[in-house]
């Protein structure tokens, strides 16, 4: 298959470079390598042990922190090729995208931003940077994996002004107010084509949602009911599978056109002239009325329903016990993270959001059930 060629506008390589000088890479391409060094990350590992929406020890088929990665990068490889744009770049970004998401998913989240409250307070998507940047330990030359400008761009999807202020050159397009890459742009809503379509997958087989209560949404009932037609003496499952991989489709195919749209409205020559207009990459106007009435029926009968409530005030519990315990007394605290002359809040809550869900847990009857060590 002949190589693709990029449309003028695509990232075809790094423009901003590095933080730190390094040779080019030999026999791949820079995002290439970025793409590399996340894989081989300790915090890419974690991610498997790390909820979506269920906690990963309720069962072996729900989705992970880590194959959601996965299936974000897979969806937004597919649209970026169909738009001729950087398929690698795309890649490393999702791939990074949740890097520092804390264990038991947004609850745990919502837990240590409130822990944090006082001390700068806690986002996933500046931890995931974070991570990227400081955290992970693996060169002799620097901290951090060192990642391309354009793919730390990508994964800093939203940040504050007074954060982006912190930041340095990555955090100068929000105190421009403007845009990054079509690359990240496809990064970030092929993040939410995939978790809202396989949250229903995941919510059905939990069975806390069922097909009759997704037939009032519009998106799925469409979907549904052509599968049903066209399969009448179809399992169940695969009446769910067959639902979803329509509605992603629909979601991909909705997305590509409006954005091919967009891009010869405004007509853009360059990387540059993307970052100067208004959001490129986007969804129709009823596509995205479509998108917003799944998100609130999966938040009101799935994200709120009683048993994903009960078990996320047991992992916010656990957050903040944890936070507290450690705050009080930094000695608990592993050798690596104990505090010099540092924040000890942020040690605290960098040890806490790299942990995976089954080790939180652990962690907490280690401190406080009298019988373990």
């Amino acid at each position: 298959m002949p190589e693709l060629q990029l449309a003028p506008y695509a990232v075809s390589n790094s423009a901003y470079g590095r933080r730190f000088s390094e040779p080019a890479p030999s026999g791949r391409s820079e995002f290439q390598r970025d793409r590399d060094r996340i894989i081989h990350s300790g915090a890419f590992r974690r991610l498997e042990y790390k909820t979506q929406v269920f906690v990963n020890h309720e069962g072996d088929l729900f989705r992970t922190r880590l194959t959601h990665s996965i299936e974000v990068a897979q969806i937004g490889r597919s649209i970026a090729r169909r738009l001729a744009l950087n398929e690698d770049l795309v890649e490393a970004i999702s791939l990074a995208h949740d890097l520092g998401h804390t264990p038991f998913g947004h609850a745990g989240q919502e837990a240590l931003n409130a822990c944090m409250k006082d001390y700068g307070g806690f986002e996933h998507n500046l931890q995931s940077l974070r991570v990227v940047d400081v955290l992970e330990e693996r060169y002799a030359a620097f901290d951090g994996l060192n990642l391309c400008f354009e793919t730390r761009e990508g994964i800093l999807k939203h940040c504050s002004l007074e954060d982006a202020a912190q930041l340095g050159a990555v955090g100068e397009r929000f105190l421009q107010n403007r845009r990054p890459s079509l690359e990240a742009q496809i990064a970030n809503l092929a993040d939410e084509i995939a978790y809202n379509n396989h949250d229903v997958d995941d919510g059905l087989r939990s069975g806390l949602i069922t097909l009759e209560q997704l037939s009032s949404v519009r998106l799925v009932a469409r979907h549904l009911d052509e599968v049903r037609s066209l399969y009448p003496n179809l399992a169940e499952r695969r009446v769910v599978h067959e639902t979803v991989r329509h509605m992603i489709g629909t979601l991909v195919t909705d997305l590509i056109a409006q954005t091919e749209h967009n891009i010869r409205t405004h007509a853009p020559q360059s990387v540059d002239d993307v970052r100067a207009v208004p959001p490129l990459v986007a969804f129709s106007a009823e596509m995205h009325e479509l998108n917003r009435e799944l998100k609130a029926f999966l938040r009101t009968h799935l994200y709120r329903h009683y048993r994903v409530m009960r078990m996320s005030a047991k992992s916010q519990r656990i957050i903040g016990d944890l936070f507290k315990a450690f705050m009080e007394d930094p000695r608990l605290l592993p050798p690596q993270f104990m505090p010099q002359e540092t924040n000890t809040s942020r040690l605290v809550a960098d040890y806490i959001a790299g942990m995976t869900d089954r080790y939180a847990v652990r962690e907490h009857r280690r401190l406080f059930a009298v019988d373990e060590d």
